[in-house]
């Protein structure tokens, strides 16, 4: 198990050389986020970051994300320039070295919130997602979300989600799989493993198809094309924000064929409803169980990369919520920490040599 940190680049205010100093840090997964979305990353911004990453004594292994442009999910006629040019980022990533690259299908929202800053007993904050919130929302009246207040316009929104109300979830199966067939032999040609990133959270929301929510979903998507090169990031919080999704055994079962390259490794609390906040990384605190998500990848000799994804907002720090240092520190090392215990209490479960 590789151990990485997402980064921002040079604005973003963690810096490298404090991630370094995390133990067990192995590198960082980043992107290029002064491009248009749908346009090419140019190769030399990616090796300027490549070396920028490793001149900190960190590798650049991981890409999150390729943002998938909405005409592709959309299905529409200038999909195929869109699909060329993410063919394109597919081959500068691998021209740096990059072996993993993380992207979701995802309409409208790749992530939904209702909180930025919720406040917890301890007086850390962190993410929330309040579900009777967002059941009172009319998309007609215009959605305001914290984190996309600035993603569109009042009116682009409105046209976008209109456009979407012809495209149910066989729909979007349907521009997946093209999409899919387009890349992954690119993909294969050049040794990169594709990671599709689940639904967050994994259910409809705004009338929109969400298809990347459950286990059954998982299985159809890896089945579309049969490839290694097709496949998952693992997101705990993500699917864990349905209580019905058991992630050990998603984890044994998909990474046992060998289908998940990159794990996201959070905990949630989650009610009844769907309601959920995004917890510390401790199996106590939240509703999942991390020791035995832990576990299970062990058990399936896991060799890819995970990071501790999202943390709360601890100590006074500012900056961008749920991408602090701090938390996300303690949820690495925690991390490492099960992975260590697992990998030592499997070995003096080991029988001895016969006498």
């Amino acid at each position: 198990m590789k151990m990485t940190f997402r980064w921002y680049g040079e604005s973003d205010p963690v810096k490298l050389e404090y991630i370094r100093q995390i133990p067990g840090m192995y590198g960082i997964v980043s992107a290029i986020y002064d491009v248009p979305v749908g346009e090419v990353w140019p190769l030399d911004k990616l090796q300027a970051l490549r070396d920028r990453i490793e001149g900190a004594g960190l590798k650049f292994e991981v890409v999150e994300s390729i943002p998938t442009h909405e005409d592709i999910k959309l299905g529409k006629p200038t999909r195929d320039r869109l699909i060329a040019n993410f063919q394109q980022n597919i081959r500068h990533c691998a021209a740096v070295g990059v072996k993993v690259i993380c992207y979701n299908f995802m309409p409208v929202f790749d992530w939904t919130r209702t909180e930025m800053a919720k406040v917890l007993p301890d007086g850390s904050t962190t993410l929330a997602f309040d579900a009777d919130a967002v059941a009172r929302i009319d998309p007609e009246k215009g959605i305001s979300l914290p984190g996309w207040d600035a993603s569109y316009k009042p009116e682009q929104l409105k046209a976008l989600l209109a456009e979407y109300q012809s495209v149910g979830e066989e729909q979007l199966w349907a521009n997946l799989e093209y999409f899919l067939k387009a890349i992954i032999p690119v993909a294969e040609e050049v040794g990169i493993k594709m990671a599709m990133h689940p639904d967050d959270p994994p259910r409809p929301i705004f009338g929109l198809p969400r298809i990347v929510k459950n286990h059954d979903d998982l299985k159809r998507l890896v089945s579309i094309v049969d490839s290694e090169s097709n496949g998952l990031t693992l997101c705990s919080g993500s699917l864990g924000a349905d209580l019905c999704n058991n992630i050990p055994s998603l984890v044994r079962e998909f990474g046992g064929q060998g289908r998940i390259h990159f794990g996201h490794l959070r905990n949630v609390k989650v009610e009844e409803d769907g309601t959920f906040y995004e917890s510390t990384h401790r199996s106590c605190d939240g509703s999942l169980d991390m020791a035995e998500i832990v576990k299970a990848y062990h058990d399936i000799g896991f060799e890819g990369y995970v990071r501790p994804d999202h943390g709360r907002m601890i100590w006074g720090e500012t900056g961008k919520p749920g991408y602090g240092l701090y938390d996300r520190a303690l949820g690495a090392v925690y991390l490492n920490g099960l992975w260590e215990a697992t990998s030592k209490l499997a070995r003096t479960a080991e029988p001895g040599p016969a006498r």
